[in-house]
């Protein structure tokens, strides 16, 4: 199953990319429109090199346990001879292979693993094979960065159910009503929100009314660490019964030593 679509723009062409069970298959059909608008033509024909043909083959023995190597041998012998023909359903038909995805309809064309899509692009052009190499690259760095904020977020969350657990262990007394319930939640991640971000939900919801979410929506990677730490921290203060005054003085100093220690880190500097 498909299960999600990217774009990486290279020399103003467009060129989708999906994932598919956890690997990435490039468009195709969108590298060859750097060449003419007649991409099936195009494909077809690196596809009847023999060259190709071989690499596909090798491909496929390496990553494709079903994959039909006495078929592969007779789409070798016909290669580059005058009446070969080639194309990506005719190559996955015959030999089962996983190296093409072809889809039909608006959003369709041609896909093919980012290996044998960097192969096809290199027989269009050498400049362009390294400008979608490149921009291909950038996706991915940036699909991490996003995949570290996801996990620290969720971190953050996890260790708030922990903190949560201790406000009511602690804070709330027998039959409060909910809203006052909720009242003492708010101050207590306030106190968090204080001590890291130096201002409260309230307050910083009024400075930004344009904006969803809530501050922690917008916490950079390095934040969202040491928030995860600080959640940590007040839980433990709760149980020892240190009062708020105190533990936000305390929280503070460590979101401060924290961030600190964090962004000294050269690597950690160069994430957003």
């Amino acid at each position: 199953m498909i299960n999600k679509k990217s774009t990486i723009e290279v020399k103003g062409n467009e060129i989708a990319v999906f994932k598919y069970e956890q690997n990435d298959y490039i468009s195709l059909t969108d590298i060859a429109k750097y060449k003419t608008d007649d991409t099936s033509a195009v494909i077809g024909n690196w596809m009847r090199n023999r060259n190709t043909i071989e690499f596909l083959g090798l491909w496929e023995m390496l990553y494709n346990p079903a994959f039909k190597p006495l078929e592969f041998e007779g789409f070798k012998k016909e290669a580059g001879l005058n009446a070969f023909t080639m194309s990506p359903n005719k190559w996955v038909n015959g030999t089962n292979a996983i190296g093409f995805i072809v889809k039909s309809g608006r959003y369709g064309g041609t896909y093919a693993h980012k290996d044998i899509a960097f192969k096809f692009a290199n027989w269009i052009s050498v400049e362009f094979e390294l400008y979608v190499v490149k921009e291909f690259q950038r996706l991915k760095e940036n699909e991490n960065k996003e995949l570290d904020w996801n996990v620290s977020r969720i971190l953050s969350k996890i260790n708030y159910r922990i903190h949560t657990d201790a406000i009511k262990e602690n804070l709330i007394p027998e039959k409060l009503p909910s809203a006052k319930i909720q009242q003492v939640y708010a101050s207590e991640a306030d106190v968090l929100n204080v001590a890291l971000f130096n201002c409260t939900a309230m307050e910083w919801r009024n400075e930004n009314p344009d904006k969803e979410g809530n501050i922690r929506d917008y916490a950079t990677i390095e934040q969202l660490v040491v928030l995860a730490n600080l959640e940590s921290m007040n839980a433990l203060f709760i149980r020892q019964q240190i009062p708020q005054s105190q533990r936000l003085v305390l929280l503070n100093e460590q979101a401060i030593q924290q961030m600190k220690s964090i962004l000294s880190v050269p690597v950690l500097k160069k994430l957003p």
